[in-house]
């Protein structure tokens, strides 16, 4: 696997909503999802957002959608790949940094699609939960043994970023603070 290059990668949240984020035993990854989400504004990385059954499982939470330009997408299947394949195709980028709620579950069956439709995944650990611990770490083996490189959102920014000659260097570095 590669690192991460600018120009190649898309920012992808899965379902951080309000009951799901209530339920996952690790609050502070809506937090990270957030923090990569405005990097990835500054860099100018698409971000695309997914939500399951919103009707149900209420919006994203507000302190990402507040502070987001995305494309939503609604979706009823646990993996998202059905719904974002054409918004993923549209942009002609092949990395994926993926992030979200429930590791084992949703983020677990997209990362699965993409990998076997050709994308190169990177999981943020630190931004993506489940509801126990156990459960986290499953998805989290599983996803790596079938070829997704686990990151967390440092690591990934400064894969991004390169050198502290980028020009966004000293935006990104105010967001880790």
């Amino acid at each position: 696997m590669t690192l991460l290059e600018q120009k190649n990668v898309i920012f992808l949240i899965i379902d951080i909503q309000e009951k799901l984020l209530n339920a996952v035993y690790d609050k502070t990854i809506a937090q990270k999802a957030a923090k990569m989400a405005q990097a990835a504004n500054i860099l100018g990385i698409p971000i695309i957002i997914t939500e399951q059954y919103p009707k149900g499982l209420g919006d994203t939470v507000s302190e990402i959608k507040d502070i987001v330009d995305a494309k939503y997408f609604e979706k009823t299947k646990f993996s998202a790949y059905d719904e974002i394949k054409d918004a993923l195709k549209a942009t002609k980028r092949k990395q994926i940094i993926i992030c979200g709620i429930e590791g084992h579950i949703c983020v677990h069956q997209t990362t699965d699609s993409l990998l076997a439709n050709g994308y190169q995944v990177h999981v943020l650990k630190d931004a993506t939960g489940s509801r126990n611990e156990f459960e986290l770490e499953q998805g989290i083996n599983r996803m790596e043994k079938n070829g997704a490189t686990i990151t967390c959102f440092e690591m990934a920014l400064f894969e991004i970023l390169k050198s502290s000659k980028h020009p966004d260097f000293k935006a990104i570095q105010e967001l880790i603070k």
